[in-house]
């Protein structure tokens, strides 16, 4: 499982014309899983996502974390975190996890970040999406599950 955090003012997700979700102050994350994640390993994640402390304190420093900050969550299904670019000039997509996969994980982290109290809003996986966002600082930190957890 992979997570690209961005720290944001703001975010929107935008499918078909019409805004699909969109937060204020917290984390627009793009989230991607692989063909063996399981839901143990999105727990572990979310964990870590929502404690990750990288918003700045009364000193400046980087010590609050989005719970901490009352921050919210906007989640994108982004499977092309998974794209292998080492042959050829163009990705393959192998490592991705399939549909049947990812989908009830896609759910299941928004559900589980939801049950730790933090306000979740998504896009839809598949759909052709336009994010926007005013990252903070910028700020953007790359999760790894096989960093992090294996």
């Amino acid at each position: 499982m992979k997570i690209v955090v961005q720290r944001v003012k703001e975010s929107s997700v935008e499918i078909d014309g019409n805004i699909h979700g969109n937060i204020d102050k917290g984390f627009m994350v793009l989230v991607g899983f692989c063909h063996d994640d399981t839901k143990e390993i999105v727990k572990k994640m979310v964990n870590k996502l929502i404690n990750l402390r990288i918003f700045e304190d009364e000193n400046g420093k980087m010590n609050l974390s989005l719970k901490d900050v009352q921050g919210e969550i906007l989640s994108i299904s982004q499977f092309t975190l998974y794209a292998d670019c080492r042959k050829g000039r163009r990705p393959s997509f192998i490592d991705a996890a399939k549909p049947d996969i990812a989908i009830p994980l896609y759910d299941y982290f928004n559900k589980y970040i939801e049950e730790n109290e933090i306000h979740v809003e998504t896009g839809i996986f598949g759909a052709d999406m336009k994010v926007s966002l005013i990252n903070d600082g910028p700020v953007t930190i790359i999760l790894d599950s096989n960093e992090i957890i294996k």
